[in-house]
């Protein structure tokens, strides 16, 4: 286990629940039975309060963790985008180095992660439920 992985997984500031939401969404891995709930408050197309709840693996916390961050302040289509390019590279088709945003989960989008691919994109596809026009 990765100590970085870990310390990340850690920052729960985001890991709660969001009172008066405006969208949520839950989806669970059915490989390993992680679960991951996302609530967010959107106002004019932007996420102004993430919150996320749930019961996963270290590499879905430390997703969800810099989802969460990332994901606060950014408009819907921009985190759309930023979910199919996540997608993208555990598919082979992008190199992180060249997309800017998707460098904070350097830690997490690397070759010895990829058997853990469904546990760090779980968050992904969870928030992708919201975020799609």
């Amino acid at each position: 286990m990765d100590l970085e992985i870990l310390n990340i997984a850690s920052d729960t500031n985001n890991f709660r629940k969001i009172k008066k939401h405006t969208h949520n969404s839950k989806l669970k891995n059915s490989l390993c039975g992680d679960e991951v709930k996302i609530e967010l408050i959107i106002k004019k197309e932007k996420i102004v309060d993430f919150g996320y709840q749930g019961n996963s693996c270290i590499y879905c916390q430390a997703s969800a963790s810099l989802l969460s961050k990332l994901s606060i302040n950014n408009k819907k289509s921009r985190l759309n985008k930023i979910c199919d390019d996540a997608k993208s590279f555990f598919d082979g088709n992008i190199n992180i180095e060249k997309k800017e945003k998707l460098l904070l989960f350097k830690k997490l989008f690397h070759k010895n992660n990829l058997a853990r691919k469904e546990c760090i994109l779980l968050p992904f596809k969870t928030l992708k439920k919201i975020v799609t026009d």
